[in-house]
């Protein structure tokens, strides 16, 4: 699987866990270069709390277009230490 944004490639992994639709990526299969921190968090009810990044491309910023569970509860622990996108971001 390929997570592209802006015409490049900024995750890509044989190895995705599908939860509510959405192919979480190992984070060690991100191209760092291309990810900022963001402030918001967002609380699912059954994964947890919900951190953001903001990409940069090419000089195009998508904000909060990635998120992932730091510590997700015990349901969702297969998400551990993988990031989804959103956003205009295409899986493919």
């Amino acid at each position: 699987m390929k997570a592209i944004w802006n015409g490049v490639v900024i995750a890509e992994s044989d190895d995705t866990v599908v939860v509510e639709g959405n192919h979480y990526f190992p984070m060690s299969s991100i191209a760092c270069e291309y990810f900022n921190d963001s402030a918001k968090t967002t609380v699912c009810p059954w994964k947890g709390t919900a951190s953001y990044y903001t990409l940069e491309v090419n000089g195009q910023q998508n904000v909060d277009a990635a998120w992932y569970y730091p510590t997700p509860k015990d349901a969702a622990k297969e998400i551990t230490d993988r990031i989804a996108f959103w956003r205009g971001v295409q899986v493919v």
